[in-house]
């Protein structure tokens, strides 16, 4: 029986408007799993750049710690992203939610001149240069357009976003639920999950689409 693929799962902390968007996160965990590969959790040991009341979309003025919170959706089972080695795994994944924009970079507040928080991009390039592929979901794909110049992403429908991207330097393709775009060339794959309103079905759909993806371009 041939050994189960290994995947590492990089978040950004506990909720769609500060951190890791939950839905995605467990979607894309189970989809691993279903795929016969197992995944181990990720996240920078860093102070939250916001903390949002996620009922009124208000910021708090309190401090919280990314990988801490993070930790609440994996049950604990997680570890800090400085300690991410690219030998030990067959692929990476972003799942979304604006703690990719706000925390993992600062696409939320500088756009197309945003900064990469350093773990998260040597993770990428280490991935990368291992000939390992790399999925991102939702607004995630950001991040990838930062890294590397001439990517073919998706992020869905929205202008805005989309003309973020080609400024960086990628190429944006429109998408609807639980579509994938592949760069076949960067072995990297995108899907736009909630940058489209979507239901938890399409979510999951959409998942287990990029997982797939992603285990296909596997060596």
């Amino acid at each position: 029986m041939s050994e189960k693929k290994k995947f590492a799962v990089v978040l950004s902390g506990c909720g769609v408007y500060d951190g890791a968007e939950i839905t995605e996160t467990v979607s894309t965990l189970l989809a691993i799993e279903k795929a016969g590969a197992e995944y181990e959790v990720f996240a920078p040991d860093m102070e939250q750049r916001q903390v949002i009341n996620h009922i009124n979309g208000e910021e708090m003025h309190e401090a919280r710690n990314v990988l801490v919170e993070a930790a609440r959706i994996v049950r604990g089972d997680i570890k800090p992203l400085s300690g991410f080695n690219a030998d030990n795994y067959d692929a990476l994944m972003f799942p979304g939610g604006f703690g990719a924009a706000k925390n993992l970079s600062s696409f939320a507040f500088d756009g197309a001149d945003c900064s990469i928080h350093p773990e998260v991009e040597k993770a990428v390039r280490d991935t990368n240069k291992a000939d390992k592929p790399i999925g991102a979901l939702c607004i995630t794909p950001v991040i990838m357009a930062k890294i590397f110049d001439e990517a073919k992403l998706t992020i869905g429908s929205d202008q805005g976003v989309a003309e973020a991207l080609q400024t960086m330097g990628a190429t944006h393709v429109t998408t609807t639920h639980a579509e994938v775009v592949t760069d076949e060339k960067l072995k990297i794959a995108t899907t736009p999950c909630y940058m489209l309103d979507a239901k938890i079905t399409q979510i999951a759909e959409g998942a287990e689409n990029i997982v797939n993806a992603v285990m296909k371009m596997i060596p």
